[in-house]
């Protein structure tokens, strides 16, 4: 499975930008995408998940700012990101697992919130 994410940048605080993640390759029907971040000096965490049912779970620091959608017939995940802080500047890594556990990364976009 490759992985290829897409809509990072530069925002001011306040501001919004949707990323996007395509998945290629060998696909299963069941499986899970989502994002996760790494900031300069800090561990990668968890974002948001969603499910190829429609389930999804966030992290608390992004509840009610962020949303993870997904079209599975474009293999394809996104997160909205709204109301953005500067503490949400990171890394941006978009990941796959299949059915059998198998995880998958793509490359990593950079969002910066700055003034």
């Amino acid at each position: 499975v490759q992985l290829q994410a897409y809509g990072g940048g530069l925002v001011q605080p306040g501001g919004s930008l949707r990323l996007s993640c395509v998945a290629s390759g060998s696909i299963s029907s069941m499986n899970v995408m989502g994002w996760y971040r790494q900031a300069p000096g800090k561990q990668r965490e968890l974002v948001a998940v969603i499910s190829s049912g429609g389930e999804s779970n966030y992290a608390d620091s992004v509840k009610g700012r962020f949303t993870i959608s997904r079209d599975n017939a474009k293999n394809t995940v996104y997160l909205q990101m709204n109301s953005l802080k500067p503490e949400d500047t990171a890394v941006y890594y978009c990941k796959h697992r299949n059915f059998a556990g198998t995880a998958y990364w793509g490359q990593g976009t950079q969002v910066t919130v700055s003034s």
